[in-house]
């Protein structure tokens, strides 16, 4: 991977300023449009089924998150899917909570079969959910590590055909017959609520550059691991980290990355 080459796609983010269109969660919508701005990106956050083609058509990426799910927020969900597909719109699904209900791991599955994603960002008891498999989750959380679920990864990404992006202490990117994994991060993290949805709607910012769906998920996970090193040292706790977590996020460059990144990439 080369550090000065994310460092020009993060300068080029800015530059351009995509828009990212967001179907999300009401816990995380504030934090994560925030985290986009703050990395140079343009979040429109949406949910009303009546505008979802016309929202779809302005965007350069789609991101799909259902972790407060509803029968209304569903079917925007799938519309303004079908439309990405229709126009070539990228998307990304985060499966949120896959596996701790009915609801959540069937609108889950059939987002993935209907939309065909280029990017499945979940943790690792949400891809092993997504493939069939029970136990791993608690609430939306893990209790696994991507590490044990690199098999089931690999399965999701061929079966679905696209990338499939495991965050943890080392976040696993699994698809197009590559895996990386970025060992950047802090545990605090996992302390503040939406980290795993702020990485989704990054991974979207990365894919409206034109990114390969690899490469945007690899450096979606890279940008939130140094940031989240940064503002952890600067933070006093959760309570002050997310406004240090922007900060990071605006100030992020290629000497701070060449100093800090750490992802490895078997050669194939």
């Amino acid at each position: 991977m080369s550090l000065h080459s994310l460092g020009n796609r993060i300068a080029r983010l800015r530059d351009e300023a995509p828009l990212v269109l967001n179907i999300t969660n009401y816990v995380v919508m504030n934090s994560t449009a925030n985290a986009l701005l703050a990395l140079g990106a343009s979040p429109i956050m949406a949910h009303a089924v009546d505008e979802m083609d016309e929202l779809t058509a302005l965007s350069r990426a789609l991101v799909i998150n259902i972790g407060t799910l509803s029968p209304p927020w569903i079917e925007a969900m799938f519309r303004a899917g079908r439309a990405a597909r229709r126009q070539g719109v990228p998307v990304v699904i985060d499966p949120v909570g896959c596996g701790a209900s009915t609801l959540r791991t069937t609108t889950a599955r059939d987002l993935v079969a209907e939309i065909a994603p280029a990017v499945i960002r979940g943790n690792a008891s949400e891809i092993r959910a997504l493939l069939g498999a029970t136990g791993g989750t608690k609430g939306v959380d893990s209790v696994l590590a991507p590490d044990q679920v690199v098999a089931d990864a690999e399965a999701l990404a061929h079966s679905a055909g696209c990338v499939v992006s495991v965050s943890g202490p080392v976040d696993l990117i699994v698809g197009a017959g590559r895996i990386a994994r970025v060992a950047n991060g802090h545990p605090i993290m996992t302390r503040v609520t939406g980290m795993g949805c702020t990485s989704s709607a990054v991974t979207g910012a990365f894919l409206a550059l034109g990114l390969s769906a690899f490469d945007a998920a690899r450096d979606a996970m890279a940008v939130m691991g140094v940031a989240g090193e940064v503002a952890a040292e600067r933070a006093h706790g959760p309570g002050s980290f997310p406004a240090e977590f922007l900060d990071a996020l605006y100030h992020l460059d290629a000497p701070l990355l060449d100093a800090r990144l750490r992802v490895t990439e078997p050669a194939p």
